[in-house]
């Protein structure tokens, strides 16, 4: 049966510091909730005592893409169990309980991250904004805010009140961008990254590189395959490993993350970059990625 709510439940999630903490770039907090896309789904999700609820503005039968995209069906126990004891990583779990990883489309996840080079969370929000805006497919408004009671409905949908209009647009697809020119794409304040993206969208588009092809490659060389596209060092290669292809393992390392590492690990001591990226490889287990997130976003919402 279609519909356009769906109730998740899921315990310790915390879906604020999910969508905030750096991982995606096209969602923004309304009254209590959060409205953003996944895929061709505007959509407006609530975190309720039961879980998380979803809102779409068109029927869906199927919401498994929504589980994947939220990762609500692992156990997050475990994995919090394969972190390192030690006071550091406590810390940050106990800082930013509920914390996820989330599983993003490998192309958007590329793209954003592309785009993401030397620039702030909000800079990079406003960078896809515009992307989208121009060249994206338009979709169904996404539903009315809710009101402020923290889960029942305000009435009718009303979308007169968005004005965020990145939110009625899908992610511009590879062939999309590979038409247009770097002119067009430096038009949405990207700078130095246009001719990136441009690049990677028609790389990608002409078969050079199948996005499938990383998820079925050991962590190393998918790590290198995706280096080479131009502008996509180890870091990005990194985020897009873990945010879109589930690599647990892999740690990106930017400069919050290496604050962390300084600050956390090795405090009032001078280390070598060589060292603490040998250090960030072996030290985090099986799932370092997500310990990686955890200490990301404590870094920069609780240290800094």
């Amino acid at each position: 049966m279609a519909e356009t709510e769906i109730l998740l439940r899921v315990r310790d999630y915390d879906l604020a510091a999910t969508l905030d903490s750096g991982q995606v770039f096209r969602w923004r907090e309304q009254n209590g909730s959060w409205i953003g896309v996944v895929g061709k789904h505007p959509m407006r999700l609530t975190q309720t005592r039961d879980g998380i609820r979803a809102e779409t503005a068109a029927p869906v039968r199927d919401w498994d893409w929504l589980r994947e995209f939220l990762q609500t069906e692992i156990d997050w126990a475990a994995v919090l169990k394969t972190f390192p004891d030690d006071a550091p990583m406590r810390a940050a779990v106990a800082a930013c309980h509920g914390l996820r990883v989330l599983r993003q489309d490998p192309w958007e996840c590329l793209a954003s991250f592309i785009l993401s080079s030397t620039k702030q969370i909000v800079q990079i929000r406003q960078i896809v904004s515009l992307l989208c805006e121009r060249f994206g497919e338009p979709l169904t408004q996404p539903p009315a805010t809710l009101s402020p009671r923290g889960g029942e409905r305000a009435g009718a949908m009303d979308v007169s009140n968005l004005n965020e209009n990145h939110l009625c647009y899908s992610f511009p697809t590879t062939k999309r961008i590979a038409a247009t020119t770097e002119t067009d794409l430096r038009a949405c304040k990207m700078g130095f990254r246009a001719p990136h993206l441009l690049a990677a969208a028609r790389h990608i588009a002409d078969g050079k590189l199948d996005l499938d092809r990383p998820r079925h490659l050991p962590l190393a060389e998918a790590r290198a395959e995706l280096m080479k596209l131009r502008g996509v060092g180890g870091k990005i290669a990194d985020c897009v490993l873990l945010f879109a292809y589930g690599f647990d393992g892999a740690f990106p390392v930017d400069v919050w993350v290496e604050r962390a590492l300084r600050q956390l690990y090795f405090p009032r001591r001078r280390v070598a970059a060589k060292r603490l990226h040998h250090f960030a490889a072996t030290h985090f287990g099986p799932h370092a990625g997500h310990a990686q997130q955890y200490l990301f976003h404590y870094m920069r919402t609780k240290l800094d």
